[in-house]
């Protein structure tokens, strides 16, 4: 019978306040899409990062007036540095042939570039790709070195812009999570103001501190859950129209995001929305009502 009693309370007291709830469970929804964003990003960039760590080469470009002892000193010194895992030599005319490759579709560029003009180079594959920066400092200054590349100085570019938009999208779920927060708490104020009378009666008679506190904080929880579902049909149509649709074409550039990942955070964001739901509600209680 007190359950029942509980669970009417809950449904009265959501519909009572019903613009509030409204307004709460969107705010719940907003902050919960963006907490689960923020996750995927930051899931999707260490994807990429992996990925593109893995495949990762370091060129070494060699003078044009280096001598064949020097070349093949300099190769010996790098097949046997512990940080390689793999060397390859590159002469000026493979040299030539992937430049054609690479820009085949301008004709103009390849006129003008002949086969000779192009370094002779060695491309290393590292055992630890992160270790690049310790290969350049060994290998900048060595004889018949003209100058070491990497495709990683570009992709630490990439990866900068990626940190940023994983922290603005973590600093834009705290903010919502915030406003959420006082929105619950004040949601919840004006519920117990509403039902002062009922909670001194209920006190005087002995009720227990949770019989009265239960109607209010299962509220937020029921809305917490539901601003968490809002916050999966969210991510849902975004993984539809805008990874699957309107970025279709980069997905060979970035990390695809599968339905199993979307759904995986569906019990986080209910989580996370329903216990703190949950705590905000008790404290504004234990502060409100002084029960």
């Amino acid at each position: 019978m007190r359950m029942k009693y509980v669970l009417s309370e809950v449904l009265v007291g959501l519909w009572r306040n019903v613009t509030m709830t409204i307004a709460m469970i969107i705010t719940l929804g907003v902050s919960l899409t963006m907490l689960g964003a923020s996750g995927l990003i930051y899931t999707k960039v260490a994807d990429m990062k992996e990925l593109y760590f893995e495949n990762i080469q370091v060129s070494v470009f060699l003078k044009t007036d280096i001598s064949e002892d020097e070349r093949v000193a300099l190769g010996a010194r790098l097949e046997s540095d512990p940080l390689v895992s793999q060397v390859t030599y590159v002469n000026k005319d493979e040299a030539f042939q992937r430049f054609q490759e690479m820009f085949r579709d301008s004709p103009d560029l390849l006129s003008a570039v002949k086969a000779d003009q192009l370094p002779e180079s060695y491309r290393l594959n590292l055992v630890n790709p992160e270790e690049y920066k310790t290969i350049s400092e060994q290998y900048a200054s060595a004889e018949g070195v003209d100058q070491v590349v990497d495709q990683s100085q570009v992709l630490d570019k990439i990866f900068n812009l990626f940190t940023a938009g994983q922290n603005v999208a973590l600093a834009a779920a705290v903010a919502m999570a915030v406003a959420a927060l006082l929105l619950v708490a004040n949601t919840i104020q004006v519920a117990a103001y509403s039902k002062r009378r009922e909670v001194a009666v209920m006190k005087l008679v002995g009720a227990s501190n949770w019989f009265i506190q239960a109607p209010f904080v299962l509220e937020a929880v029921v809305a917490g859950l539901i601003g968490s579902v809002l916050g999966l049909g969210a991510l849902v149509a975004l993984k539809k129209f805008l990874f699957d649709d309107a970025l279709s074409a980069l997905q060979g550039l970035f990390a695809p995001v599968s339905w199993g990942e979307v759904l995986l955070t569906f019990p986080i964001m209910a989580g996370v929305g329903g216990l703190i739901s949950a705590v905000t509600a008790w404290v504004t209680l234990r502060f409100y009502l002084r029960v």
